[in-house]
């Protein structure tokens, strides 16, 4: 059974930092797709960042290309997102989330959210001075 956690949120000040990570279990760490989402009150879920274990890479919206960075550390079954730069508009419930036909392209354009098997429960990231 496929299961996400999600960790590492809190406050934190704008221009700051934070480093959330998502524990994930039943999927094959040689080949997996991680999408991360976030979500404001009353706005749908959008992705902005993708890992893809298959192809080695990652990919990210233009709001956080260059702010935020996916790795991952199969040795302890985890995916980070580390977020620097935050800003007010960072604020959210951050998600990761994963299912067998996922790909990073679905990911960052935001496609079939709903379609989505497998979520973590969500972790709250608040940006505020």
């Amino acid at each position: 059974q496929v299961q996400l956690v999600e960790s590492g949120g809190g406050l934190v000040q704008p221009g700051g930092s934070l480093r959330l990570s998502c524990v994930v279990s039943g999927i094959s760490w040689s080949n997996f797709v991680i999408g991360w989402y976030r979500q404001v009150p009353g706005k749908e879920r959008e992705g902005f960042g993708c890992i893809d274990s298959t192809r080695d890479s990652t990919r990210y919206v233009a709001s956080v290309q260059g702010r935020f960075e996916i790795s991952r550390d199969a040795a302890r079954n985890t995916v980070f997102l580390q977020m620097n730069d935050l800003t007010p508009a960072d604020t959210a419930v951050y998600y990761c989330a994963t299912d067998r036909l996922l790909d990073c392209s679905t990911v960052v354009r935001n496609h079939n959210v709903h379609a989505v098997d497998y979520w973590g429960k969500g972790t709250q990231v608040n940006v505020s001075a």
